[in-house]
Formats: structure tokens, sequence, C-alpha cells
């Protein structure tokens, strides 16, 4: 057959939690992300080496939390990483974000699927990770990759029978306070992402993920460019230059929804005669982030017949 033939290899189990490797193994696999001037990846997917050969909740988490490392090291994508098949209550997963450790880099979802498998003509039970990067990649090509990936409408996961297990809201509650991202099943619009949240355990801006790959896309986009002042004279055309370069790109992405404000120094404020002296060159952006909607409050008011509107206030 064209491209040679894909015979003699053998089955290492008939689901994903029974595949025979060590983590050690799958540690080797993961080390080809390592260098990003060699390879340029956006989504880093995390696999599991099988409960069903021993593995506990804390070599579990130590997985995933090498997986993200490489993530906090590379600092140009995400790590989507998703708890054992055995995880199924709030409790468990809990436990399990927290082995995965904290970091702006790294997704946690909250659930296995049970799905079909047309290579072998079975049902069969896997991890989400690949569902959730699915969204983050099908979100980048409908929208940005600022948007977020979760709600009815950008988080709805195909190829799904049901959920291993279905959190109710108080387990919802405690997995969100917690940075997993629960998965729901809604009647009338399937198996949805309900959660944007990446690992980060101090607040701050980082912990969505809509954030944290807006910062990837304008940090790796103006490295990039950034590249083109090199070996140039640090003097103010060199300057104004660099300026002139990035803002128009920053516009377009506040033109489309990214950013709310933003504001670029590149001067001798900033370049004094010491980093000049240095050979260095310094541009500070500064970015206000759209925000994704997480809570929403309704009020409804019962109002007299006699009162006008316009006469009640916002």
């Amino acid at each position: 057959m064209p491209g040679g033939s894909l015979s003699g290899g053998t089955s290492g189990g008939a689901t994903p939690e029974a595949v025979k490797f060590t983590a050690g193994q799958l540690r080797l696999g993961y080390d080809l992300y390592k260098n990003p001037e060699v390879v340029d990846v956006t989504l880093i997917i995390g696999g599991t080496s099988g409960v069903a050969n021993g593995v506990t909740a804390a070599t579990h988490g130590a997985e995933n939390k090498y997986i993200i490392g490489i993530c906090d090291t590379r600092k140009d994508c995400i790590a989507l990483v998703s708890p054992m098949s055995t995880d199924n209550n709030a409790d468990e997963l809990v436990i399990a974000s927290t082995n995965a450790g904290s970091s702006s880099y790294g997704v946690l979802d909250s659930s296995w699927k049970y799905q079909y498998d047309k290579y072998n003509d079975a049902f069969i039970y896997c991890p989400m990770a690949g569902d959730i990067a699915g969204l983050c990649a099908r979100t980048d090509f409908t929208n940005d990759a600022w948007w977020s990936p979760a709600g009815m409408t950008r988080g709805q996961i195909k190829n799904i029978v049901k959920l291993a297990w279905e959190p109710n809201k108080a387990d919802r509650d405690k997995m969100y306070q917690n940075n997993v991202n629960p998965l729901i099943t809604m009647k009338g619009a399937g198996v949805l992402l309900w959660g944007d949240k990446t690992l980060q355990t101090v607040p701050s801006a980082f912990d969505r993920i809509n954030v944290r790959r807006l910062f990837i896309v304008l940090e790796k986009a103006i490295a990039i460019a950034a590249k083109a002042m090199l070996f140039e004279f640090n003097d103010e055309f060199t300057r104004a230059q660099f300026v002139n370069m990035v803002a128009p790109f920053l516009r377009e992405v506040q033109g489309r929804r990214g950013i709310t404000d933003f504001k670029v120094v590149c001067d001798s404020s900033n370049n004094t005669g010491q980093v000049i002296d240095t050979n260095n060159f310094v541009g500070d952006i500064y970015i206000k982030p759209a925000r994704s909607i997480n809570f929403i409050q309704l009020n409804f008011i019962a109002a007299r017949t006699d009162v006008s509107f316009s006469e009640i206030g916002g």
C-alpha cells in the first residue's frame, strides 16, 4: 500500500487506561516539545500511563505536573490535562488539581467520556483533554484565541454518549473554586465545558484560559516582530519604529475584542543611558485584557402599575 505497511504491531489494551507504558516513557515523548525554537506548538494534550497499571493519584498528578512544567518553561503554549478515570467525585478532583500544581499554563477538566471508537467498533471511556484542546482549536478557527472555549456557544463536546461522572451544582461550585473546569450535560444543548479556569491558584487575570491564551498570542507575535530590532541602533528612530510596528497590531486585537486598552512605552524613559550602554533594548507594553463572564446576576423587580419606567433608576 502507499506509504508502507503498519503490520507487526501489538495492541497494548482495549481501553486507554489499559495501555502499558511507563511514566518515564511518557516523559520521554513529551520532552520532544521542550525546545520552542525547534517545535512550534500552541496546545499540549496530557496523556495517562493507565490507572489499570497501578498508577496512584500522586503519580498521575506528577505526570500532569511534568507536562504543565514544559509549558511553564516555554511560556508560549498551554497544557490540557485530565483526571484519572477513577476520579468520580468533587473531593478527588480537588486532590487532582492540587497534585497538578499551580500554573496559568495548565488546564484541568473534570471527567472522562463514554464514546464510540470507530476504529475498533466498540464503545470506550477516554480522557477529555483532547476534547478541551479541540474546543480551543475550534475557537481559534471561529473566533480568536482570546475567546473563552466554554459555554453554550463554543463549549459543546462532540462524539460523546455520556460523561463518566455527572456533577451536581454543589460539586461544580467546589471544583471551580479549586480550578477544575466542570463538564455538564444540559438538556437541549448536550455536554458542555462549563468553566474556563487555568490551574493558577493566585487570583489574577491569568487564572482564565482566554487571558492566558491572549498573552501567548501577543507575546509570540510581538517577540517575532521585535527580532527586527536586533543589531540596530538604540536611538529615537528605532524606538519609534518599534512603537509604530506594535501599536497597529494591538489596535487590531482591540478591534477584535481581545483587549480593552493598551499602551506601548519605548523611549528614553525606559531606554536609559545604562540600558543603551549594555546593548539592551526595552519596550514596555501595558495590556488591559477583556474578561469573560463567569457569573450572571439577574434582578427581577415588580413595579406598581402607575409607575413610569423612565422614573426608575438603572
